[in-house]
């Protein structure tokens, strides 16, 4: 018996654990194997001079988003899958033998209202001492809720709303904001029995202020979800406002020994010490009796509170007229059968007519807010049928007709010529994308052939196809999401929104 079908995304920054990932999830029966494994190389300039260590399974593929951060590398790796279910793992969990068995069993006759399913996280604990810091912080895993690092989500959840929102720069808060927008939605989360190893991390001295650039992060989940987020996802109150004393008091007692209050400064110093103790001390006792630690939890108890406090203010300043919005910022058309009818080497702006629905779909795109832009294969050019000025003319006639578009990318290269631009291949898609200012995984390509959708997904762009008679079967059949023509793919892509 074959289990439901499921594609798993992996966002990686090159952990060397990972082969022993993908070993455990490809070596498996193939009744329950994923349909793929896409690892999303997220390293800043990353490119395939730079491979990712352990990626060397067959049919497992690499996608690389730049370094712009984990929820913009499952975005473009969710994009970039057909499978109606997408599973998100960790590159630092470790699969048991039998997850792939119970993750199957877990997303089988699952309601429809239930958008995805939890693995459990188990944390093993150091033998004979207790936990440092940075171990209790991955220990703390085990009872956090609707956590990627093994959830698997329903495609057609993540479609209708939006997927990740890619302004989280961390791995932090980006599940929970989606978790919390599918609740909103009517829809559900489950927890499932399958069970993923999550080994303790040992991390390094001081990393417990690095950690406090997510007080940013929590002023951005303040602004989408209200003040009260925490008691949604049944989290404790954060310690903020008991850093926000400790270092009202250190401030305080600075100020009053500058302006030369030196008894004011010392009781206010002698209470900032005071709490500045009493933080230290619960997290020395808490941890293991290892003078390397106490010093670092000394050390790190004075200067958390202050940290917490500065990146929560930058975060609100950041984030002061920040608004729910969809992650999708730009949609790139195809030209010929998609936004025009499909003319063969056409050079005529007298033959150019559009698509019914052409002109609704980029009006009804801009009016919420999108970037527009065109990406074409014309290799007439390369083949020498018609100029560069012919499509130029072409394409000022389709501005003229559907309204004017953004950025025209055209890729004039034959098919033999082995170019990184012409579609399939995602070089159009990456470079409107970043003349637009915005990421691939913020993008949606809408085309009428595979070519279009397969560089959507080569770049971590959705991608809708709109069928024409040209349009093959087995491109149907390949493809998650198709739509009778521009503008229905318009009004799936903004959630059903109409003008």
């Amino acid at each position: 018996m074959t289990g439901p079908e499921y594609a798993i995304v992996i966002p990686t920054v090159g952990r060397p654990g990972l082969d022993e990932v993908l070993r455990a999830l490809v070596t498996v029966p193939r009744a329950v194997a994923p349909s793929e494994v896409v690892v999303v190389d997220d390293r800043p300039g990353a490119d395939d001079a730079q491979p990712v260590l352990g990626v060397n399974w067959p049919g497992v593929r690499v996608l690389r988003t730049g370094g712009r951060g984990p929820a913009t590398a499952r975005q473009a790796g969710w994009h970039s899958c057909s499978a109606p279910w997408i599973v998100f793992l960790d590159d630092d969990v470790r699969p048991p033998p039998n997850w792939s068995e119970r993750l199957s069993a877990d997303l089988e006759d699952l309601p429809q209202h239930v958008a995805g399913s939890q693995g459990r996280i188990v944390v093993p604990r150091p033998a004979g001492r207790r936990p440092t810091d940075n171990e209790r912080n991955t220990i703390a895993l085990e009872q956090a809720r609707w956590i990627t690092a093994d959830l698997a989500l329903r495609r057609g959840a993540l479609e209708r709303v939006g997927g990740f929102d890619t302004r989280f720069p961390r791995a932090y808060r980006e599940d929970t904001d989606l978790a919390l927008r599918m609740e909103e939605a009517g829809l559900c989360l489950v927890l499932g029995e399958r069970v993923c190893v999550h080994p303790a991390s040992k991390g390094r001295r001081g990393a417990s202020l690095t950690a406090q650039r997510g007080n940013a992060d929590n002023a951005l989940m303040r602004r989408l979800h209200g003040s009260r987020w925490r008691e949604r996802v049944d989290e404790a109150p954060g310690s903020l406002r008991s850093h926000t004393v400790t270092t009202t008091l250190l401030v305080a007692s600075a100020a009053a020994a500058l302006a030369g209050r030196p008894r004011t400064a010392g009781g206010l110093g002698a209470l900032w010490a005071a709490r500045t103790a009493r933080f230290a001390a619960a997290r020395i006792m808490s941890g293991p009796a290892d003078a390397g630690e106490w010093a670092d939890m000394a050390l790190t108890s004075a200067l958390v509170p202050p940290l917490a406090v500065w990146h929560r203010a930058a975060g609100e300043l950041r984030h002061a007229r920040s608004r729910r919005r969809p992650s999708l910022r730009a949609i790139l058309f195809d030209r010929d059968g998609t936004l025009v009818e499909d003319v063969p080497y056409n050079g005529d702006p007298a033959l150019v007519a559009p698509r019914d629905g052409a002109a609704r779909a980029i009006e009804l795109a801009r009016s919420h807010g999108l970037a527009v832009a065109v990406v074409t294969n014309q290799s007439g050019v390369g083949r020498r049928l018609i100029t560069e000025d012919d499509v130029s003319a072409v394409h000022r006639r389709i501005d003229d007709l559907v309204g004017p578009v953004d950025v025209w990318e055209v890729c004039a290269h034959r098919e033999d010529e082995g170019c990184a631009c012409r579609k399939p291949r995602p070089g159009m898609v990456l470079s409107a994308a970043r003349k637009l200012g915005v990421s691939p995984a913020e993008c949606a390509v809408v085309g009428d052939i595979g070519a279009d959708v397969e560089a959507a997904a080569a770049a971590g762009a959705r991608g809708v196809l709109v069928p024409t008679p040209r349009t093959r079967e087995a491109e149907l059949r390949a493809v998650p999401e198709v739509e009778d023509g521009p503008l229905e793919a318009v009004v799936r892509l903004l959630g059903g929104r109409r003008p």
